[in-house]
């Protein structure tokens, strides 16, 4: 009997064993999935980008949007982590991105390169139209920063509240008078495009811009400038 007993206990031991030995695997297992979700040194320059730019948006970051994950960048990270109880490692993993409102769909390891959250197929072939017509050959920032534009009188209650109101409001636009709003965007441009939509402002929050070479209306001059990007000058 007590022999039974002993062989017993040792099944039930090893059930156990065995047991904690699977939770082990699966928790190996799922470890890859949460890898995805943190922007650092070795993210795409999108990513890092997005995160530069979030900071910078609040005062946290001084240096450039360069998509570069540098030591200035992991300091703000950690600036940011600190004033946000958050443990302060630099790191930007699941829990600073959800504090910075970073979604997995924003990410271009989730594929947002491919994506603009919230907006439809149209809204994106409009806006990279736009983009396209009003700056191509300008750095790819002045790019993103054109569609921040758009993006930002959709937001502002003295615009049109659709990205194809404010495009095509009455004389807001050289490229639509012109027609060449009707070109067909390259990829940068469709690139540029999902990146402002996935919340990218170069801008930090204009709602103009202007090529001084060529601006001929006196107002445009009377609005205060925020940054300079390329040919264009980005006021509010």
């Amino acid at each position: 009997m007590k022999r039974k007993i002993k062989i017993y206990i040792a099944l039930a031991f090893s059930l156990i064993v065995v047991g904690a030995s699977t939770a082990v695997i699966v928790a190996s297992y799922n470890a890859p999935a949460v890898e995805t979700a943190i922007v650092g040194a070795q993210s795409s320059k999108s990513d890092i980008k997005l995160v530069q730019q979030k900071l910078k948006n609040w005062g946290y970051y001084t240096g450039s949007v360069d998509g570069i994950y540098g030591s200035k960048t992991k300091a703000a990270v950690k600036y940011f982590q600190r004033r946000n109880g958050l443990t302060a490692d630099g790191i930007v993993g699941n829990k600073t991105l959800k504090a910075m409102g970073i979604t997995s769909s924003m990410l271009s390891g989730s594929g947002s390169s491919s994506t603009a959250s919230g907006y439809t197929s149209s809204d994106v072939k409009l806006l990279a139209r736009l983009i396209y017509a009003e700056a191509r050959g300008e750095p790819y920032q002045g790019q993103v920063a054109v569609g921040a534009v758009v993006l930002n009188r959709v937001k502002s209650s003295s615009f049109p509240n659709t990205i194809s109101g404010v495009i095509y409001q009455p004389y807001a636009f050289t490229c639509v008078n012109d027609g060449q709003i009707n070109l067909s965007p390259n990829q940068t441009a469709l690139k540029a495009a999902k990146d402002a939509m996935n919340g990218w402002d170069p801008t930090y929050g204009c709602i103009y811009y202007y090529n001084p070479k060529v601006a001929t209306s006196s107002w445009i001059y009377s609005r205060k400038t925020v940054v300079t990007i390329g040919n264009h000058v980005f006021a509010v």
